[in-house]
């Protein structure tokens, strides 16, 4: 499924003048990583937020979320908001800024090594 460039282009707003933000396509949609860690994404017209696992089950008992599923299993930490939590730009701000929270929380990620080359 396309994402929802409309939405994309709300939650790049959300994010400009945040430093280490890099979008990816992935799983069809369109993710946005903060040091590398995937924070949202876009997916049709949903979020995918990861708000990680201390605030996952209050996140799941707001209107219009549900559990992200990845293969057949919930994915603990993640949650889909449907478009009508999306509304408005303090919606998706409160989501945007909550992601941010949690990943901000994480360890910076190591560097990949480079492919093809020699230590």
């Amino acid at each position: 499924m396309a994402f929802d460039a409309r939405l994309a282009e709300r939650v790049r707003f959300m994010f400009s003048g945040k430093m280490a933000v890099t979008e990816r396509k992935m799983f069809g949609g369109l993710v946005f990583m903060i040091r590398g860690h995937m924070a949202v994404g876009v997916d049709g017209h949903s979020l995918m937020a990861r708000v990680g696992p201390e605030v996952y089950e209050r996140a799941l008992a707001m209107p219009h979320v549900s559990a992200e599923v990845f293969g057949d299993q919930p994915a603990k930490g993640y949650v889909m908001v449907q478009p009508d939590g999306l509304l408005t730009d303090g919606q998706l701000r409160a989501w945007v800024e909550l992601c941010c929270t949690f990943v901000d929380s994480l360890p910076d990620k190591p560097p990949k090594p480079k492919k093809g080359g020699k230590g």
